[in-house]
């Protein structure tokens, strides 16, 4: 992964200060590379980690990875600059910012990049060969030079910068083209203005516009090579200009769609400031509003069961750590609101309740976060008429179970269903809607491993609740004879609903299996990757009068 200048010199300068092993590491969580020169060694910490890298005798030790549930240590002669990188949870990779550098500071003696061709194009010669050239400056002799493969490299303190032995006999030496780490650092150890951010950068409005891996952004404003929803007439208080990196949804730190169409997005190394977060007004110990600024200690859910502490994984597993959202307040076990949702909440210790709502007593008895609720529907509303487009009621639990993740909310499932985009859809709190016109009311699920569900309720002239098929977005417009047109942003939104397919469901009964669910297509039968299901059982009486009559 490359690192822009300003990062780049921002974040070496202030590991030469503050004298933290790991402030020379880049960290990046949920990652995994693979590479067959490593050393395997069992830690307590990140930070004796850090120090096996340091002391590696092996190999040059450019990242390690560290498991915090087995606190495994693995020393890597590769970053993910070099090989091929793939998510893997409870994984940090931690990689050594002086091998990330693609520019030079100053003349370049520390220089650990990858560049091995001249500035006239002329590649390189391996420092460890003797042809065509005959080196004096060799890894045995300068082994703190970083004389690797066939890198530009600084041993002799050149004033011109790196350097490297040419493969054309006719060119000993020559230059490279390394780039300066132009961008300076101001007096206060934060760079240039607005080029650090604030706890997750959600105000960063820098002009930083290449991701963490040197790619080039894409214009907020295009939808190529990246069709989104993140247009600035509808996130009008994001900054959405130019193609500047930007954290729009609550994301870990800023990001942005990049111009590469094999990589979707990224994220950007913007520096952390040094200095705090210029206080937004005093923390709430009561309710107000949405509950997002209540620093208060309670630590009970509303059906009495305790909260788990943020900062561990059991048991419930969750990224709401602590130190990736520093200014949300994530402290021992008590309820926050990190999300957006209607009221702060909590992860629960009980293993079959994965997390509930907090009762906090409110600063002022009118914000009672219902306020808005229209006073000719009533909130227990339960069944639905039509496809449930005009449904306003407070149901917010799936078919399953699984409770439903607010609409302004970006975690678990990042998505474009939000209510600035569908004002009239009344995308409240995490209750059922029906945005887009399906089959009946659904949401988007707090189960990270599920992006969305019919939500669990039956029409309002139904004496018993039919399981309707679970047909996806858009099919069922053809009952209308009229089809509803789909923008391209819409079509990928819906793209990732239908991502969730699989086989029939079979269960086993004792000594037989039954079989309760089976793989349906719809009702347009022309159209690729639309799969849906039935669920057999529901259908038990029609098959019966079905083999009855026949």
């Amino acid at each position: 992964m490359g690192i822009s200048k300003a990062a780049f010199l921002f974040l070496f300068l202030l590991s030469s200060v503050k004298g933290d092993i790991l402030d020379a590491y880049l960290r990046t969580d949920g990652v995994w590379i693979f590479t067959r020169n490593k050393q395997f060694y069992k830690t307590n910490n990140e930070k004796e980690c850090a120090g096996k890298c340091e002391a590696e005798r092996n190999f040059t030790c450019r990242a390690f990875l560290f498991t915090r549930k087995k606190l495994e240590c693995l020393t890597l002669a590769e970053n993910a600059k070099m090989t091929v990188a793939f998510s893997s949870t409870d994984t940090a990779l931690y990689e050594k910012i002086i091998y990330l550098m693609q520019c030079r500071r100053g003349i370049g003696t520390d220089y650990r990049g990858t560049e091995a061709k001249t500035q006239r194009g002329i590649p390189c010669q391996k420092w460890a060969e003797k042809m065509p050239h005959k080196p004096n400056y060799t890894p045995e002799k300068y082994p703190n030079a970083g004389l690797e493969e066939n890198y530009c490299r600084n041993p002799d303190a050149d004033e011109s910068g790196p350097w490297c032995y040419t493969t054309d006999p006719d060119v000993r030496f020559d230059y490279c083209a390394i780039p300066e780490c132009e961008d300076q650092i101001t007096h206060t150890g934060e760079g240039p203005i607005g080029e650090c951010m604030q706890c997750n950068g959600e105000d960063y409005h820098g002009e930083v516009s290449r991701t963490e891996s040197g790619f080039e952004c894409q214009r907020w404003d295009v939808q190529e090579p990246h069709m989104h929803g993140f247009i600035l007439k509808h996130y009008p208080e994001k900054d959405l200009k130019m193609n500047y990196c930007r954290n729009p949804d609550g994301e870990l730190r800023p990001w942005c769609f990049t111009t590469n169409p094999n990589k979707r997005w990224e994220y950007c190394n913007i520096p952390r400031c040094t200095t705090p977060p210029p206080v937004s007004g005093l923390d709430s110990q009561c309710l107000s509003g949405k509950g997002e600024n209540y620093r208060g200690r309670i630590a009970t859910t509303e059906s009495g069961n305790a909260c788990q502490q943020w900062n561990t994984q059991v048991p419930h597993k969750h990224g709401w750590i602590p130190d990736r959202y520093p200014c949300k307040g994530l402290e021992e076990n008590y309820c926050r609101n990190p999300d957006g949702e209607k009221k702060p909440w909590c992860y629960t210790t009980n293993s079959s309740i994965r997390w509930e709502y907090c009762t906090i007593p409110p600063c002022d008895r009118t914000e009672q976060g219902i306020a808005d609720v229209p006073a000719q529907v009533p909130l227990t509303e339960e069944c639905y008429r039509g496809k449930g487009q005009s449904y306003r009621g407070t149901t917010s639990v799936t078919v399953s179970g699984k409770q439903c993740q607010a609409w302004s909310s970006m975690f678990p499932h990042t998505h474009i269903k939000t209510p600035d985009r569908f004002p009239d859809a009344d995308l409240r709190f995490n209750y059922c809607r029906n945005p887009d016109g399906d089959s009946s009311p659904w949401c988007f699920t707090t189960d990270p491993n599920t992006i969305w569900e019919y939500c669990n309720l039956k029409r309002c002239d139904d004496q018993t609740q039919e399981p309707a098929l679970n047909v996806f977005p858009g099919m069922m417009e053809q009952n209308t004879g009229q089809t509803t047109p789909t923008t391209s942003v819409e079509q990928e939104e819906n793209s990732r609903k239908r991502a969730e397919v699989g086989g029939p469901l079979v269960c086993q009964e004792k000594d037989r299996f039954v079989q309760y669910r089976a793989t349906s297509w719809g009702l347009d039968y022309t159209q690729p990757s639309k799969p849906g299901f039935i669920q057999i059982p529901g259908f038990l009486s029609w098959i019966k009068n079905a083999v009855a009559s026949h």
